[in-house]
């Protein structure tokens, strides 16, 4: 079955191409009559932020510069190549389309400091795309300003914070935030770092939350709880009215994780089950680009309880129907980002959005459940793998599988047919997450891909199994076919191997002379 040979070119950096004087590019003159309007650069850039010299990049021909960044593309590993079954990360295809709108000039020339009024058409679209996302999930107020899924979260629990300090008087009471055993990583460091001590609350045997343990955490010092539903395991929270009720009755406030929303948009809405703050991540659901760090954003809606602590500045709509910036909101948490997000990230999700429509939105969610289930569905028959938690429950936008079987009777891990993978052109899902899943792979296929690719997939794992307990050691010594081989995962993370910069990796040469 394998055919897949990633490309392997033996690339030196772009700095070990460089030949002193070589000229890579030609910048056309500024014409006089600007020259003239600016003055000169000493005059316009305070002495402070200028360089004492020339910025030390490469001398590198331009064929030779489009070459190596080519070549290292071919390296690399994209959803436009193939399937990205990530777990929890929704790595769906983007649309060109999108990409082509957010290069338009009147949209990517715009300055984030020029004033509203000559801005009106940006200030608008997220306006609109501000409503837009308050019906797709329940909320009453949305900001755009979160500039990731984590930031999101960030903001959404310093509201809860602020709310407690202004409306309930019991921020200092109220030092205590819920949040289950199998939630993703980040919603713990988020309260952390608002300065919540973070109570976990156990999953039961079908991998939902635990009532009893929930209703024994939840009290006076509750400010809140932090879910995403459907969970972590693929299941939905079938007792979510319930478990919002707990918290509510207790005193606290329920936040929705949004980056499971994939799989429910237009069939049920968040606020709708009982949550009172919500963070989105576009570059997830709304299919904007996802990876290396971002951009990303992660805009976080509200109940009217909760909107005049939203940051600022607010956008705002006049009598006149121009639009415009508040920043006279006295209650507000303040800023949590430059500016008001990132924009050209909004402006793809607004596109995506317009472009499916309602109808759109609810079949893509139908469509990355019936595909999630599928793969459970035909992976689980496998040979050392098996689905935990809720045998009989449907899945939802993503399943886990685990590998615990396959270990414990051939001695290959979840990460081994995770590197496996890669031999097949296919990016390996989510591994040892969630951690109440022993070896887990967490896999989701999203709505892009098709029954065709869903069937190589499920092939993949099916010879990955057979490999397993027939030659064990094709598995364990994966991969082979990708530029790069068997890594030393301890070593590739370790501070002192890591080299992110052109000065790093001369000092790290200088010192091994």
């Amino acid at each position: 079955m394998v055919d897949f040979h990633q490309a392997r070119w033996n690339e030196p950096l772009i700095f070990e191409l460089s030949i002193p004087g070589t000229i890579g590019h030609s910048i056309p003159p500024v014409e006089s009559d600007i020259r003239q309007a600016i003055g000169s650069i000493d005059s316009i850039i305070p002495a402070g932020l200028r360089r004492d010299s020339a910025p030390q990049l490469p001398d590198v021909p331009e064929q030779q510069v489009v070459r190596h960044y080519t070549r290292l593309s071919q390296m690399n590993y994209a959803v436009s190549l193939g399937t990205y079954p990530l777990g929890s990360c929704t790595m769906k295809y983007n649309p060109l389309i999108d990409e082509s709108l957010a290069q338009m000039p009147g949209f990517a020339w715009l300055h984030p400091s020029q004033d509203p009024k000559t801005a009106q058409g940006a200030l608008e679209l997220m306006w609109e795309l501000e409503q837009w996302i308050a019906e797709i999930t329940g909320m009453d107020a949305v900001t755009l300003q979160p500039s990731a899924g984590a930031h999101g979260e960030f903001t959404g629990v310093m509201l809860i914070r602020e709310y407690h300090r202004q409306v309930t008087k019991e921020w200092t009471d109220r030092h205590e935030m819920l949040i289950p055993d199998a939630a993703h990583g980040t919603n713990p460091a988020s309260a952390t770092m608002a300065g919540y001590r973070v109570v976990v609350v156990p999953s039961n045997d079908e991998g939902l939350v635990d009532l009893d343990a929930l209703k024994e955490a939840a009290g006076p010092r509750t400010a809140g709880l932090m879910l995403t539903n459907p969970n972590t395991i693929g299941v939905f929270e079938k007792n979510i009215e319930e478990i919002t009720g707990i918290v509510h009755d207790a005193g606290g406030l329920v936040y929705y994780d949004g980056a499971n929303l994939n799989a429910i948009m237009g069939i049920v809405r968040p606020g709708d089950m009982g949550f009172d703050v919500v963070h989105v991540n576009l570059h997830k659901t709304f299919s904007t680009p996802h990876g290396g760090g971002g951009p990303g954003a992660g805009p976080v809606g509200v109940k009217k309880d909760l909107e005049e602590f939203l940051p600022v500045p607010r956008i705002v709509r006049g009598e006149n129907g121009f639009f415009d910036l508040d920043y006279d909101r006295p209650k507000s948490i303040g800023k949590v980002h430059s500016f008001y997000g990132n924009f050209g990230v909004l402006l793809r999700a607004y596109a995506y959005i317009y472009a499916l429509g309602g109808a759109g939105l609810k079949r893509s969610s139908e469509l990355a459940v019936l595909n999630a289930n599928y793969v459970a569905h035909h992976i689980k028959q496998l040979k050392g793998f098996s689905l935990p938690c809720s045998q009989d429950d449907p899945r939802m936008h993503e399943c886990v599988i685990s590998a615990s079987e396959l270990k414990e009777s051939t001695g290959v891990t979840a990460m081994n047919v995770a590197k496996r993978l890669l031999d097949f052109g296919i990016h390996a899902p989510t591994i040892y997450f969630p951690l109440i899943v022993e070896e887990a792979l967490m896999i989701e296929p999203t709505e892009s891909e098709s029954k065709r690719e869903l069937d190589l997939f499920i092939a993949a794992m099916k010879q990955v199994s057979e490999e397993a307990h027939s030659n064990p050691d094709i598995v364990k010594h994966a991969p082979t076919n990708t530029a790069l081989r068997l890594l030393d995962e301890y070593k590739a993370a370790h501070p002192s191997t890591l080299t992110l910069s052109w000065r790093m990796y001369r000092q790290k040469q200088q010192s091994a002379e």
